[in-house]
């Protein structure tokens, strides 16, 4: 009974041993794990993720010069068809105008030149309405046989104009010595001038 004890108490012994070796590990584990941790403390600011944490900073890509002269190309033609563009509306707009004042500086010498031939055919009516009446005053003055020796020589149109336009006194002499023919061919004429003429 006496020999078993001592081996009783060496296998505690051990035992014993590695606890306090396991227990020594952690706190030693545990230790480190604090000292690190209280590393990454920051006591202005808070808590702060330690370095292996924290996330990388992405660093903005740097364009080249190679990488935006495609859109520079683009950007200048575009710009160079805009402006072409511009330059041809603007001629065009030119050479509209242009056509504008050519045409309004026509359309004023026209309505200059129709005012000109308005008065000419005007004046030219009233010369010939004066010769006209000249004339009719003339014949009528002439002696009967005489004005009626010259109305048979006219074309009965003609001289029945121009006894229209005279005294029916002096009228009827003038046909009464010419030839009954022509006598009867103007008074025709004259007669159916007079049937043309509006009513009211």
């Amino acid at each position: 009974m006496k020999t078993r004890r001592p081996k009783r108490i060496t296998s505690r012994g051990s035992i014993a041993f590695l606890v306090a070796l396991l227990l020594s590990s952690a706190a030693v584990r545990v230790g480190t794990s604090a000292t690190s941790a209280l590393a990454d403390v920051d006591l202005a600011n808070g808590f702060s993720l330690p370095l292996s944490a924290q996330p990388a900073q992405v660093q903005p890509k740097r364009l080249e010069s190679g990488d935006i002269q495609p859109l520079l190309d683009a950007i200048q033609a575009r710009e160079a068809k805009v402006t072409k563009r511009e330059n041809a509306i603007a001629a065009r707009s030119k050479a509209l105008d242009v056509a504008q004042t050519e045409v309004e500086r026509r359309l004023v010498a026209l309505e200059a030149a129709e005012r000109q031939l308005r008065d000419t055919l005007a004046i030219a009516q009233t010369a010939a309405e004066d010769d006209l009446a000249r004339l009719t005053t003339v014949y009528e003055n002439m002696k009967p046989k005489e004005a009626s020796a010259l109305f048979e020589a006219m074309e009965p149109a003609f001289a029945a104009g121009f006894l229209g336009r005279m005294d029916p006194t002096v009228a009827a002499k003038i046909l009464a010595g010419l030839d009954p023919q022509v006598a009867y061919s103007i008074s025709a004429i004259v007669a159916g001038r007079n049937a043309q003429a509006p009513k009211n």
